[in-house]
């Protein structure tokens, strides 16, 4: 008897209000495939998601079925889930605070027959068999704090495999390996394709093509609401291949060898760090030329992830020393508006978090470091704030319907464009981006790095921190690796084979300890 498809998703239509988008979407996943769904930002990715987990309404007439069986549509999210789908959202959904089996049970902890109180001993019990499942090592009562990023993402997916008999479920993962790369990117492949041999299915939603091209069985592919792709083999389609798709078209993302920018050792230290030392950080200098983009990379979890708040005084210091200009800061006591009065801004990696305010409008996210400066205590203006809007909206071509529209209602990727001109906006000496382009569609990745070399081509000093090593070989004029018994080392690849080789080449590399750093 021929297995019927795990999920069947028909005539999926949506409109908000007057804008169409869903149009006629249909999605068909097979056991034991992962099944991947591309699309730029706002192309209706996550709508598909909120409307299969419930979230969302659609549009009367969609159809959808679960290994044969007919589901309610507006899909309720406990019928979806007894049928075998869970979620992995992409900020994973992890409570430090708890122990690994607190994590893996949160939802649905074994109770105690007639007092109802949690039975620690089955929670234990479930949470290693799930682990045991995915192939994870860590113990259940380990704090998750403790842990690292392919850890928790191990977590996070054992959790939803949770409720699923072998063989047979559907994890939906929402971006969940965003913040992974290197050999624990390839840790959390090598779990997914464990999952799907024992029959189950995999739907997953990435922006790096890559990743879904060489992970993937089939791919579908969303453009402007539409499904233009639907369950292309990823053996035929690379890439290039799915970004032709999504993009209806091509884009530049790279760079030839030949138009790579040099900032030659004539041109002005716009910013130097010396002495810098942290918990996680071995003493570390470097300088930043005037119009220079310098690259900072190495082993995730080595701690050059630190080195963007440590400069900027998001984080403090054990000691170091800031030059900025004529202005000389002290790391160990260096507050955040400090480094910005002496020229040096951040963009952080979280932008949900640490970035933007997410329930607040465009125009005011984008006036809000220039307040002081330009506003007067009993008068604020809009002229400026909306001139502003008008000047960045057009330089990053950040899609919004105006300047009042809220944050959290833009796509990923114009909501870091918005970071990106927040920030640009108070025409800054020294930029330091961590992970800018991290879950931003082909488009707005193309579109951020066309603006940092726009940027250092006015003459702004651009340190990037990133674990991207395409962007890191495309960007930058200089690339440090950080080696934690070695600092910061330069490379002169301009490769990114070669690139990775030299970052992963350092691996058996013992960490130094905070201990061994005094």
């Amino acid at each position: 008897m021929t297995q019927p498809p795990r999920l069947v998703l028909s005539d999926l239509n949506k409109r908000f209000g007057d804008t169409q988008v869903l149009h006629d979407v249909n999605l068909r996943i097979a056991p034991g495939e992962i099944h991947g769904l591309a699309g730029q930002n706002g192309s209706g990715k996550s709508t598909v998601i909120k409307i299969l987990t419930g979230v969302y309404k659609p549009d009367p007439g969609a159809k959808l079925e679960i290994d044969g069986a007919p589901m309610a549509m507006p899909a309720r999210w406990e019928e979806i889930h007894r049928a075998g789908v869970s979620v992995v959202h992409q900020d994973l959904g992890i409570l430090d605070q708890l122990s690994v089996a607190e994590n893996v049970c949160v939802g649905g902890f074994p109770r105690r027959r007639f007092s109802g109180a949690i039975d620690r001993a089955r929670r234990d019990a479930v949470c290693t068999d799930t682990l045991a499942r995915v192939g994870a090592t860590v113990g259940p009562r380990t704090i998750t704090a403790s842990l690292g990023a392919a850890d928790r993402a191990e977590v996070a997916i054992a959790r939803a495999l949770r409720d699923h008999r072998a063989g047979e479920g559907l994890i939906i993962l929402d971006e969940a390996t965003r913040s992974l790369s290197g050999a624990d990117l390839e840790r959390i492949h090598d779990l997914l394709r464990r999952v799907v041999a024992e029959g189950s299915s995999v739907l997953m939603i990435s922006h790096n093509l890559a990743e879904l091209a060489s992970l993937a069985d089939r791919v579908s592919v969303l453009r402007d609401g539409r499904l233009v792709a639907s369950g292309l083999p990823a053996s035929e389609a690379g890439p290039e291949e799915i970004a032709r798709y999504m993009l209806g078209g091509t884009v530049d993302v790279q760079r030839a060898a030949a138009e790579r920018r040099r900032v030659t050792t004539s041109a002005e230290v716009a910013a130097s760090v010396s002495g810098l030392r942290s918990e996680r950080v071995r003493a570390i200098d470097f300088e930043v030329r005037a119009g220079e983009i310098l690259g900072i990379t190495g082993l995730p979890g080595s701690g050059y992830e630190d080195v963007p708040y440590l400069v900027t005084g998001a984080m403090n210091a054990r000691e170091g020393r800031l030059s900025v200009g004529d202005r000389q800061l002290d790391l160990a006591r260096c507050r955040p508006r400090e480094a910005i009065a002496a020229g040096m801004v951040l963009i952080p990696e979280r932008r949900d978090r640490d970035g933007v305010a997410l329930e607040m409008n465009v125009r005011d996210n984008l006036s809000l470091p220039s307040l002081r400066r330009r506003s007067k205590r009993w008068f604020v203006g809009l002229r400026w704030q909306n001139e502003l809007f008008v000047r960045f909206t057009e330089q990053l071509s950040i899609k919004t319907a105006g300047p009042m529209s809220l944050i959290r209602e833009l796509s990923g990727g114009n909501q870091q464009k918005v970071l990106l001109a927040k920030w640009l906006s108070t025409s800054p000496q020294v930029l330091v981006a961590h992970e800018p382009t991290q879950a931003v569609d082909v488009g707005a990745r193309s579109d951020i790095l066309n603006t940092l070399r726009g940027v250092a081509a006015n003459g702004v000093a651009l340190v990037f921190v990133s674990s991207e090593t395409k962007d890191l070989v495309d960007l930058c004029d200089r690339i440090l690796i950080y080696d934690p018994a070695a600092g910061l080392v330069p490379t002169d690849t301009r490769s990114e084979d070669d690139l990775i080789d030299e970052i992963y080449g350092r691996s058996d590399t013992p960490e130094v300890s905070s201990d061994e750093t005094d």
